[in-house]
């Protein structure tokens, strides 16, 4: 068994595409447009199935916003440089939550930046154990 993609549910894909291919560096692998059925969908990721787990986005034609609940927690993403990309996202624009840093009791580098549907992503520095 293995994880083949996450979906989220986003208010505007466009907006959405546009963070997690600019900002995140993610590829728009490809779209699926069901106008019958009300939704399109967006998969992105660093490589397509069956090698990569990809990241679904669900826009339900209609809906702008969503409640996250307190349930969902967050998505993790390998950075080469947390510091790096938390400048890069807010140049762009994008949310910080966390700035870059060890995580508390260790010494992995971690930062929270946020999507544009408030969907939290933890970048974490590869190479630090």
């Amino acid at each position: 068994m293995r994880i083949l993609h996450t979906m989220l549910r986003v208010g505007d894909m466009q907006k959405s595409v546009a963070f997690y291919t600019k900002q995140l560096g993610m590829t728009l692998l490809r779209t699926v447009d069901r106008p019958e059925q009300q939704y399109t969908l967006a998969y992105l990721g660093y490589g397509k199935n069956p090698e990569h787990a990809e990241l679904e986005l669900t826009f339900n034609y209609g809906v702008e916003k969503y409640d996250l609940g307190s349930a969902y927690g967050h998505i993790a993403v390998e950075v080469a440089d947390a510091a790096a990309t938390c400048s890069s996202v807010k140049a762009q624009g994008g949310i910080v939550t966390r700035e870059a840093g060890p995580v508390k009791g260790g010494n992995t580098v971690i930062a929270f930046v946020q999507d544009p549907d408030g969907y939290k992503i933890e970048l974490i520095e590869r190479g630090v154990e």
